[in-house]
């Protein structure tokens, strides 16, 4: 093979259209690989995370706006495998499609509060740590550690965290909010028509509950009718319920949006007008993780990936872009300054002091469940 044919199979491999076996098949580094991995395995095999044949395809379970496109290019690069991404809005969608079988999926991010429910209906595999050498949870935060850790085994290990606010166009709204009264009663008000709210009763109902200063994990009947009721009537009020709200935000349709970090964050950077509050009365803070679902097609693969994203260097980028803060001090290490004192990644204490990780009774809680979808069918 002249070197004009190799540059070329090597351009189709790094676009994706043969995968790294067909790469080095080709090209016979097959061969040469092999006898270098008998002779020196560091060099061709420097983690146990990359070893083995990771195949030509990954799939990847996440949420909305959460991961630097560049970053996975740079993963297919580096591995031949290509990232299938599959959105979801919310964790009950994610449990839904993994108890109904069959998802493909290798790695996907579920949030604390949905792990144990995971691990007891057997959907999600004990992690094996040595696969991912670039997760060091002595780095991370303990609360942000916690509920990946089941029984002394680690079943997920965190990504990141974030609050739940709303997002506001300052332009539009000039009224100074800094409560969820405020945002319920002006979305039923004055600006009818311009808010949405999530497809997601934690966060929804959740945020409905602290309308009333009730807990927003609360699955008590009396709080939880008030909850409904607050709901049917701004129901008609509405722009539209969707956990993916930025573009509606950003043409304008919409002008108020329970929001999540990132997204205030990335929307914030664009658009200055477009400002995140956390609600005075309180609410959700939460952390995501990297879990495996059992019988994941791509096993080997679902761990090169979620180790590739964990890297320090990685992470940072992934930060940078989607704006959720890290609970991993050597990532934070790698952030610019501006971004570590951010208000919105970032806010003061007596904001974070009042909210509340979501609890894993409310995601198999039936009344939660009836009540959303009565409010979404209204």
């Amino acid at each position: 093979m002249d070197r004009k044919d190799f540059i070329y199979q090597m351009r189709r491999w790094q676009m994706g259209s043969i995968s790294r076996r067909q790469f080095l098949g080709v090209t016979g580094l097959g061969l040469a690989t092999a006898v270098l991995a008998k002779a020196m395995p560091e060099l061709v095999m420097p983690r146990k995370a990359y070893a083995g044949d990771l195949g030509d395809r990954v799939s990847l379970t996440t949420w909305p706006n959460y991961h630097d496109p560049k970053n996975f290019e740079d993963f297919t690069a580096k591995t031949g495998v290509n990232v299938e991404v599959n959105v979801f809005g919310s964790n009950e969608e994610m449990l839904a499609k993994l108890q109904a079988g069959g998802t493909g999926w290798d790695l996907f991010v579920p949030t604390n509060y949905t792990i144990s429910t995971y691990k007891e209906l057997d959907l999600i595999e004990a992690l094996d740590l040595s696969m991912l050498p670039n997760y060091d949870p002595a780095s991370i935060e303990k609360r942000f550690v916690e509920a990946g850790s089941i029984g002394g085994k680690s079943y997920a290990v965190s990504k990141d965290w974030g609050t739940t606010g709303y997002a506001v166009n300052t332009k539009k709204i000039t009224e100074k909010m800094t409560s969820w009264k405020d945002f319920w009663d002006l979305a039923m008000g004055k600006y009818s028509g311009r808010a949405m709210v999530h497809d997601y009763q934690l966060t929804t109902i959740g945020n409905a509950l602290k309308y009333y200063g009730y807990s927003f994990n609360s699955i008590a009947d009396k709080e939880l009718a008030d909850a409904e009721k607050l709901l049917l009537a701004a129901k008609p009020h509405l722009f539209a319920i969707n956990s993916d709200y930025q573009p509606s935000m950003r043409n304008g349709d919409a002008w108020l949006t329970v929001c999540w970090t990132g997204d205030g964050k990335q929307m914030h950077k664009d658009l200055p007008e477009i400002e995140y509050i956390i609600g005075k009365e309180g609410g959700e803070i939460w952390s995501d993780f990297y879990a495996i679902p059992k019988g994941a097609p791509h096993r080997a693969a679902g761990y090169a990936l979620a180790d590739f994203l964990l890297t320090p260097a990685v992470n940072a980028k992934e930060v940078m872009f989607h704006g959720y803060p890290s609970a991993d001090a050597r990532t934070n290490k790698l952030l610019p300054k501006e971004l570590l004192e951010d208000p919105i990644m970032y806010p003061a204490a007596e904001l974070l002091a009042p909210l509340e990780f979501g609890a894993a009774a409310t995601l198999t809680n039936p009344a939660r469940a009836e009540i959303m979808a009565r409010f979404k069918s209204a």
